[in-house]
This record gives C-alpha cells, structure tokens and sequence, in this order.
C-alpha cells in the first residue's frame, strides 16, 4: 500500500512537471514562429534540444522480429537509419484554380490558324532546331527548345518557313504542340502564385484572390496562348521565388534544406536560360537570401563559424547548380545546331566554317598560312559583320561642321561580299606582289603594307580627323603600292591568339589587330555610319586606343598572288571563285564564349514600331500591341491587361509605400501601432514584392532599345502580388483598430465587389484575347476605353 502511494505521488509530480514543461515548450515554439516569417528551421531544432523532445523516428514501434528465425541481417532497418521522405500535399485550392486557368488559356488554342506577333520569330528558331540549323538570338535558348521538343513529339519536321505576320500554317504545323509549352506553363502560374502567398502567411481567402488574379488578367492570358517565351519566363522565376522561400523556411544542411536550395536555384536559373531579363528574379532571390542572413547575424546562439558556413554553402549550392544548367542548356544548343543557318554570318568566321556546310563549303581548299602576296578579305571579328572595303570614290574635301579632309581614297566597312573587299599582303622591302617559290611568311610582330586589290593603292592613316568621329584618325588609300612613300603604308600586325598558332598568322582561326607604325594607331571600326558620299557604309577609322574589342579583325577569304602583271591580278580577282580545307574544329568552349560575347554585343536597334510603348506608359497601361486581326472581319487579338487589376496594383504601390512612411514615422515618435510581428510581416512580404517590382520595372528606363507592354508583364507579376499583401494588411488594420463589425462588412463586401468587377472586365475584353468573335466597328470602337488604345478597324 505504501509503495503504491509513493508511485502515485511520483506519478503526479511527473504529470505537473510535463504539463508546466509542455506549457513552456508551447510559449517557446510560438515565440520562434513568430520571431521571424522566414526562418531556416533551427528555432524548431533548437527547442527539441533543449526540451528533451525526442525525434519523431525514435517514436515509432520496433518492427516485429524475423518470424522465419534467421538472422534478418538487412531485412530489419535500424531505427536510427536516415530516411529520404517525399511527401506530396494537394491543395484544394490550388487544383481549382489550375482547372480554371487551364480551362482558359487552352481554350480555342489552335485559333487564329495563323501567325502571331513573334510567333514569326519564336516559332522559326523552334523550326530549326528540328533541322540542326544554326540561328543566332539574342536571348539563351531554352524556351525556344522546349516548344520545338513539344512540337518534335507529335511529329513535325520543321519546314514551315513562319514567312510573315498572319500567313496561314499549312497542314503539317502542329499548331496545339506549338503552343502547348507556354499555355501549360501560364496555367501554372496561378496555382503557384497562391502557394507563393500562402507561405507567407497570407489569409486562403486573400491567396485564392491571388490565383483569381491571374487567371483573369488579360494580358496574361493572351500571351500565354502563343508561341511566346514570356509565360515560360513568369512560371520559372515564380517557381523560383517559392522555392526560396521554403529553402529559408527549412533546417539548415537537412535534405529538404538541399532540395529547396537546388531547385530554387534551377527555376530561377531556367528563367534566365528562357530570357536574360530572368536575371532580376535571381537579384531578387539573392536579396532575399541576403536579407535572412543580415537578420540571423544578431543571434548569439549561433557562432561565426556556423553562420560563416551557412552563408558560404548557400553560395556554392546556388552557383554550381546555376552554372551546371546554364552550360548544359548551351551544350545541348550548340550540339544540336550543327548546320549553317540564316544567322552565322553574325559569328566569327572560324565559327562558321565549324558550321556543315557553313563557311567551310567555300574557303574549302584555301591556304592556311598568310605570307607575302596573300590575297585576302579582312572581316570585323566582333559586333557588326562586315568587311574592310575601299572603292575608287574619295572623301569629300570638306564635311558639313566645316572640317577638312585628306581627299584621298575612302576606306569603309561593307556588310556584303564584294570584290572591293580584297586586299593583297605585301613585304614593305618587296617590289612585286607575288607569292615566291620559297614561302615568306607573315608572323606576329612583322610590319607590312595592304594594296587593295582592285584600285593598287595602300592602305594608308595619317593625322587627319575622320569623318564621323574626329577624335580617331582618317583611314584612306593613298597611293600606288610601288611608289616610294612608305610612311603612313606601314602597319604592324599584333596577333591577339598568338599561342594557338604558333605566333604565325592563319586565316579564319587567328585574330588579329593592324597597329599603324608611324602614329601607334589600330585600325578600328567605329559604328559610325557615313552619309551617303560613303553609300551609307560604315566608318573605319584608326584610334589611339588600341586594346578594344572594335580593332580585331580576322582574314576570312585566302588566296595567293600568282600573276606579277597588275591586269591579271584584277582579272581573277574579279573572275575567280573560291575553292577552299576542312570544318574548323572548335571547342564547345570556343563556341560558348564567343555565342556570349557575340549575344551581349550585337543587339539589333529596331528603328520604331507603331506599338512600341515606354515604361511610363506602362503601369496604367496606355497602349497595347495588335497581334492579330482577321482579314475577313474586325476579329482581331490585342494585348492588353485587365484595367480592374492594373490600376488597383498601381494604386496598391503608392499605398504600400505611404503605409510604410508612416508607420516609419509613427515608430521613430514611440507609437507602435503594429506588434513586432506583425511589423515584421509587413516589412519582410511587402518589401519583397515591392523590391521585385522594382527591379523588373526601373531597369528598362536605361534601355536604349524598342520595348513593348509585354516587357512589362515580369513586374506585374510582383505589383499583382503586392496587391494581395495591401489587401490583407488593410484587413488586419481594420479588425485591430475598428470595433464597429459594420465596417469590416463593408470592406469585404466591397472586396467581392471589386472581384465582381474583375472578372466583368475579364469577360468583355476576352473577346481581344481569344479572336474568335466577329466585331463590327461599333464593337470595337466601344472597346477602345483610352484615346491611346489602337484597336484595328478595317470593316465597317
């Protein structure tokens, strides 16, 4: 009896103890949660520890030993054993509003039966990927190979040539695989934009708003029916940024720590593989990551040497993965594009002549090594693709700003083949022009003359202001290469790859720069384009400022001088072709670095376009872009974006930011209206979003290119997420400072308003998203709700 009080009394002691325990552990684990809305799950490791909480695993029943009686080695897993558990959630919500967004934007997908907008580019590049043919753009290839995969699954061969704007596809395009990729991928936005708000703590009720968001912007929705990159760009980078999020949310050097850490940075790395203007969103990203470390450093519990660590493997994790799918994307671009194509005129000229039936097909044969009497063409290596040319014309005597010029023969850069473009290299001790028996090769260092070819005279720079940038020296042809006047004729040949051929000087493969001996001067291409007294050609000129990229040239065509008499020298180049050696072999690394150098540089100035808008005409979206309009009716596709939305986001900046001033204010005055977690919630989700929008948005007022609304669409991604956060924020505003129950009545009831309101102007204006409803004029004339909006109309 006595020993069964005593166990009762212990037995109760226990029971007060894990209660008061229990209760310390609960207030602990709320304060964590709420000491920060993205943590790296170290708080909940930490209490385990410190309460004596045992790990989940260490729970479970042992298994039920081998009936069989054998040893059961391996047969028994231990329970200390590491586990790797996927473990998959569905969101009722989140399936609806998929079902919705996909029920959208695949409706009616293969209308028009047509070209759209930059389907004509988009859908071109796809074309060739399935016929192994090189195309340059200016953008990273993976959006361009997942439509052309789509559209190799069901077959098609890439012949449809995407001639213009509006040609009709023939029967062999499989219009649905074409733009599957990018519905599919504008129909995942929506469910992914609510899981992005979602993790941050935001009510379902405002999330759901989120994903409606989405699914009803008209902008949206109609550029993810084309054969666009856009929707593609939007679903990596979001995908990107909730991965993020979870990363920091998860126990740091754990599995799912990893997971999150590699996909986050795979999407935002897609991203930018799909456009490089996915690079903000991995800014962006890299900002948030930076943002949780500068806030973990006040923690004491935690050494310099763990958050040292920490910081440096977040750092490797997201730039090997990074770099890993960057190079493979390029590797499987130039691996697969092996034939020449319509664009590798724009690569060097060893690139080409890597390229099947490339440049290979007609320097085929031709001498590798430049000697004296070497008959040569010298094309600008990088940038703009043309070649140094002279004709018998001279400059003008004098300019319009009154300058002065030498007169002389003019020398300029020409982007065609021609035969002015030929040069003869010559030894300045040498009379003739002519290869000799023995071979006199030309090497890095020797200086020599150029005679071009058709009017004998040399190339020649003297102290002369160019013509079009007079801080450069003129570049002429002055004078008959066998008259004793050598001292302007004279250049030195510096041959940048010196290594790679031994110091001699090669055609295709060896770059080189022209240094004039008399003034240290490099010949130079300058970008200039002359008047029409130079044909509208390009300046070359020669600058003091040697080491730039604009002063590599490379010989491209090679022939060698066999006849000594000027007349038959003309005679052949004029009638000769060339019959040239092998396809260079280069390196994916060759080819790599100069695809970079190449896509960074040669950026093509569209002159103007009637559509083309700029950023401060996008925010309350003043004009749209016309993609397609029916040649029978005023059906037409116009994007523009749903006015409920963008105006309500563009409002919900300024509401945001003034929120934020004045409760800056209020703080710094010891009036603390928000509690530390709710400040904290407000300070971290909206300025992300603010943050994102941003950065999408304020770099393209330094553009200097045509942009359009679509360039647009990746910061109203974060303006309609910041929306969402104003939203609640106004929410938790209202049922911690308005007691009345009738004003919070009245804010949902005007926020289901609102939501009405949305989806109203969503399903009148679908009619320019789908065009498949036939318009009068007074239809679209009742459409155009701003003066600036240029719908078509061409039936009455």
């Amino acid at each position: 009896m006595e020993t069964i009080t005593t166990s009762q009394e212990e037995s109760s002691l226990r029971n007060r103890k894990t209660q008061r325990k229990g209760k310390s552990t609960a207030e602990e684990t709320k304060n964590a949660e709420n000491s920060s809305i993205v943590g790296d799950g170290e708080n909940k490791q930490k209490l385990q520890r410190d309460n004596g909480d045992e790990p989940e695993k260490l729970k479970t029943k042992s298994p039920p030993a081998n009936v069989s009686g054998q040893s059961g080695r391996g047969s028994v897993k231990s329970d200390n054993e590491p586990r790797f558990v996927i473990r998959v959630q569905l969101d009722g919500a989140s399936v609806v509003l998929f079902v919705l967004s996909f029920v959208t934007r695949f409706f009616r997908l293969s209308h028009p039966n047509g070209v759209v907008f930059d389907e004509i580019h988009y859908g071109r590049f796809a074309s060739l990927y399935l016929r192994n043919t090189f195309y340059f753009d200016q953008h990273p290839p993976l959006g361009k190979m997942l439509i052309a995969g789509a559209a190799s699954a069901v077959g098609y061969n890439g012949k449809f040539e995407f001639p213009k704007i509006g040609s009709e596809y023939d029967a062999s395009v499989p219009i649905f695989a074409f733009r599957f990729v990018p519905a599919l991928c504008g129909s995942l936005l929506a469910p992914v934009v609510y899981s992005i708000l979602r993790q941050l703590k935001l009510s379902q009720s405002i999330a759901i708003i989120g994903g409606l968001l989405i699914v009803f912007d008209n902008a949206l929705l109609t550029h993810s029916r084309f054969i666009l990159m856009e929707p593609m760009l939007l679903l990596f980078s979001a995908v990107g940024l909730l991965f993020v999020l979870k990363f920091l949310n998860s126990q740091p050097f754990s599995v799912r720590w990893w997971s999150f850490g590699a996909l986050a940075a795979a999407s935002l790395t897609a991203g930018v593989c799909v456009k490089y203007v996915g690079f903000f969103s991995y800014v962006l990203a890299c900002y948030i990551i930076g943002r949780h470390v500068w806030m973990q450093l006040p923690d004491r519990n935690q050494s310099n040497m763990h958050l040292l660590v920490k910081g440096l493997t977040k750092a490797t994790l997201f730039i090997s993965v990074s770099i890993a799918l960057y190079l493979g994307c390029f590797y499987i671009h130039l691996e697969t594009l092996n034939k020449a194509g319509p664009h590798d005129s724009v690569m060097t000229s060893a690139f080409q002549a890597s390229l099947e039936g490339g440049l290979a097909s007609i320097t085929k044969g031709q001498p590798l090594r430049i000697q004296h009497g070497s008959q040569i063409t010298l094309k600008h290596t990088h940038g703009r693709v043309c070649w140094m040319h002279s004709h018998a014309h001279v400059y003008p005597i004098k300019y319009k700003d009154g300058r002065g010029s030498s007169h002389q023969q003019q020398v300029t850069c020409y982007g065609f083949k021609d035969v002015n473009n030929w040069w003869i290299v010559k030894r300045p001790e040498k009379e003739n022009i002519v290869v000799g028996e023995e071979p006199d090769y030309i090497q890095d260092g020797d200086v020599i003359q150029l005679v071009h070819g058709v009017t004998s005279r040399a190339l020649n720079s003297h102290d002369v202001a160019s013509a079009m940038t007079p801080l450069s020296q003129e570049v002429s042809c002055y004078i008959d290469y066998n008259i004793s006047m050598p001292a302007n004729l004279l250049w030195k040949v510096e041959i940048i790859n010196a290594k790679d051929s031994k110091n001699k000087w090669n055609a295709i493969t060896s770059q080189i720069r022209l240094i004039h001996v008399a003034t240290n001067a490099a010949l130079k291409f300058t970008g200039e384009q002359l008047p029409d007294w130079g044909f509208n050609q390009f300046e070359i000129a020669a600058d003091r400022r040697q080491y730039t990229i604009d002063t590599i040239w490379n010989v491209e065509e090679h022939r060698y001088t066999q006849d000594a008499e000027r007349k038959d020298v003309l005679e052949k180049l004029l009638k000769t072709e060339m019959i040239p050696l092998e396809p260079t072999k280069l390196s994916f690394w060759d080819k790599f670095s100069e695809l970079q150098m190449k896509m960074l540089l040669h950026a093509e100035k569209m002159e103007g376009h009637m559509y083309s808008s700029e950023p401060f005409d996008w925010p309350l979206m003043d004009k749209g872009i016309a993609y397609w309009v029916d040649g029978s009716s005023n059906a037409q596709i116009h994007l523009l974006g749903n006015l409920v939305i963008w105006y309500s986001a563009t409002l919900a900046i300024v509401a945001y930011i003034g929120l934020l001033v004045f409760y800056l204010i209020r703080r710094r005055r010891k009036f603390f209206d928000l509690s530390e977690d709710e400040w904290q919630q407000f300070r971290f989700g909206g300025e992300i979003f603010l943050a994102g929008y941003l950065i999408h948005y304020l770099p393209y007022y330094f553009v200097e290119r045509t942009l359009f609304l679509y360039n647009y669409l990746p910061a109203l991604l974060y303006k309609i997420l910041l929306l969402c956060f104003v939203l609640e924020h106004i929410q938790l505003v209202i049922k911690k400072f308005v007691k009345a129950q009738l004003v919070s009545v009245i804010y949902s009831a005007v926020l289901y308003a609102w939501v009405a309101g949305v989806i109203y102007f969503f399903g009148k204006f679908s009619v320019l998203s789908y065009g498949t409803t036939e318009l009068s004029a007074d239809d679209v004339l009742k459409l155009r709700l701003k003066d600036t909006w240029d719908l078509i109309v061409h039936k009455p």
